[in-house]
């Protein structure tokens, strides 16, 4: 994923990306991601003048844990990917003006435009915040740690503010 940006600015070229990338090691350490299959990346990449667009799609399966529950639970992630690539500028004192007029462009120092880093950003961008299970999970007991997805414990998660302690017998018969 590659490209002399040059060389694609000049001629106006267009390169289309299918391929998969291996990104297990981009989640080693966390928790969260049990396991992740390769990224499949759907890109078309043309040169205009002056700039290089990177347009299309990344997909991958997610196997996560459960952010009530713990259980593992699959999530198949689509990500819209667009990106627009130009030359770093030269540094010219007198060319700057002050204003960031460029700014849906990202700079690349090199004429090599390798386009991994993005897409692997793209990816953890997009990694679900709070995945779930089921709609309608009830995580796990904040006393015994029983998953209350599978059965009921007998805790009693009743908290009653301190303040009011002595009122709740007020009442009794």
């Amino acid at each position: 994923m590659q490209f002399r940006m040059q060389e694609m600015m000049a001629k106006g070229l267009k390169s289309t990306i299918k391929e998969d990338l291996d990104v297990s090691g981009l989640f080693e350490g966390r928790i969260d991601v049990i396991s992740t299959s390769p990224l499949h990346i759907s890109l078309e990449v043309v040169g205009h003048d002056g700039f290089i667009t990177a347009d299309g799609e990344l997909s991958a399966d997610l196997v996560l844990a459960c952010s009530r529950c713990l259980e593992p639970t699959k999530a198949h992630t689509v990500i819209p990917f667009f990106e627009q690539f130009k030359p770093a500028s030269k540094g010219d004192p007198e060319e700057d003006t002050g204003e960031d007029e460029d700014s849906d462009f990202v700079e690349v120092e090199a004429d090599k435009l390798d386009l991994k880093p993005y897409v692997e950003e793209a990816l953890q961008l997009f990694m679900p915040f709070a995945p779930l299970c089921d709609g309608k999970c009830k995580g796990l007991c904040q006393s015994c740690g029983q998953n209350l997805n599978e059965r009921t414990c007998d805790c009693n998660n009743e908290r009653v503010d301190p303040r009011f302690a002595s009122l709740k017998d007020l009442f009794k018969d």
